[in-house]
């Protein structure tokens, strides 16, 4: 009698530890079952995926999903739904929500919000502070933790800690590794000046590469000294990329795919506040040694830094604006353009999204094809061009920087643990998100 599975995918482009190449994939019980050639036959639905691509589910993790407290913006269900309508799998969600993700109530609390109601599998970072450190051994272990996020410059939220005092301590207590957004807030201070009331492109003056690269370099040197893996988010700046080169072994790094993407002065002049972020968009110069951190491996994942706002937060005059901009729908579309244009290999971008940020969080089986794992999938077309469009955004504040750009590239199904989530722009299985499992916080 013939094996049976619940679903077969034939006739698609698998891209996994081996290489590219024509096979059919077979799931049972949310867990990929085989790799080769199967008939119909053997499964109780089949999916055609002739002319398409099966990669690894892409995992973002890097998003601001707002709930609790700022969910006019965002909510987990809303943010889910983007990033599942985008192609992505699972999300790390920050912790600058209110109340701050800072203790285990708060971080319990978020992973029941999101069970069942969240569109695709989740886990939340607990922010480090100078109140919590004590807990930090406990809190990183958790079930649903990410891991520590700490703001070494400020942000989005009250989740500061700029001393070099108060960052030590968080370093000294860490077991796992931590994530951190690095700008020196003693050198913003000093030069909040440099903005210009009602002009973006001062942006960068004020939040100037100096200010990324001191804060880097004390948090490298510290983590060096106590001997801790530190992860370097949303990359923006050239010197951080030539310094990160020499200390690969206890900091990883991120870019993000407006870093990438975008380019000043161009953005500001286009996009206007619509492209404030933190840290910024920075001039073709930066962005030209980024895609070189990408290319000989100092980039170690991709994360979208989805951090939605309204209109209206976005309408305030710089510098009375908000920074940060959708990115969780539009991560794989715009890299699968840059893989188009021979920016980017395709099996590096799957390094990217999926099997390393499996390898940096020591997520538990995600982040590849292979049997045994969770049939995660990121089914595209790799030939479809597609225009980005406001109305296909599923965030809550309903734009994109990208709006009416085409990209070469496009997410066509999302499968989470076997389900086919998103087909073709539709939900096609109702919210069924669940916590995802790393080998430090593995229960049972």
């Amino acid at each position: 009698m013939p094996e049976t599975f619940d679903l077969i995918l034939k006739g698609g482009e698998v891209v996994n530890q081996d290489g590219r190449g024509l096979r059919d994939l077979a799931i049972r019980d949310g867990k990929i079952a085989g790799i080769g050639l199967f008939s119909a036959d053997q499964a109780a639905e089949t999916i055609d995926a002739t002319g398409l691509t099966i990669l690894p589910g892409v995992i973002d993790t890097q998003v601001h999903f707002r709930e609790p407290g700022l969910t006019h913006k965002e909510d987990l269900e809303t943010g889910s739904r983007a990033a599942v309508m985008g192609g992505v799998t699972a999300v790390f969600e920050m912790p600058n929500t209110n109340p701050l993700t800072t203790s285990a109530e708060t971080l319990a609390a978020k992973v029941a919000a999101g069970h069942h109601r969240m569109h695709c599998d989740f886990a939340f970072f607990v922010g480090g502070t100078a109140e919590n450190v004590d807990d930090i051994p406990e809190l990183e272990r958790l079930p649903g933790a990410a891991g520590i996020k700490v703001f070494i410059g400020s942000s989005t939220g009250n989740l500061l800690v700029e001393d070099d005092y108060n960052l030590e301590r968080i370093l000294k207590k860490l077991w796992r590794r931590a994530s951190f957004h690095c700008e020196d807030e003693p050198r913003l201070r000093e030069r909040m000046n440099l903005r210009v009331p009602g002009d973006p492109s001062s942006h960068p003056v004020w939040r100037d590469p100096i200010a990324a690269l001191k804060a880097t370099e004390r948090l490298v040197t510290l983590a060096r000294k106590h001997g801790k893996r530190v992860h370097v988010l949303h990359i923006s700046t050239a010197e951080e990329i030539r310094y990160l080169a020499h200390h690969k072994d206890v900091a990883t790094a991120e870019a993000t795919p407006h870093h990438l993407t975008l380019v000043a002065p161009d953005c500001y002049k286009r996009l206007g506040t619509y492209a404030q972020m933190n840290p910024p968009v920075r001039d073709a110069a930066h962005q030209t040694i980024i895609w070189e951190g990408v290319r000989t491996g100092v980039i170690d994942i991709l994360g979208s830094d989805h951090a939605p706002h309204t209109h209206e937060e976005k309408h305030h005059a710089y510098p009375g604006s908000h920074s940060g901009m959708t990115g969780v729908q539009t991560l794989v579309c715009t890299m699968l353009d840059h893989v188009a244009k021979g920016r980017l290999t395709l099996e590096r971008f799957v390094d990217l999204t999926s099997a390393g940020p499996a390898r940096l969080f020591n997520i538990a089986a995600k982040g590849r094809i292979a049997e045994g794992y969770d049939a995660d999938l990121t089914i595209v077309d790799l030939k479809r061009r597609q225009v980005i469009r406001n109305d296909w955004i599923a965030s809550r504040c309903g734009w994109t920087p990208y709006d009416g750009v085409e990209v070469q590239g496009w997410a066509v199904g999302t499968i989470i643990r076997g389900k086919r989530v998103m087909w073709e722009g539709e939900i096609a299985t109702p919210s069924q998100g669940e916590a995802v499992r790393f080998g430090e916080t593995l229960r049972g």
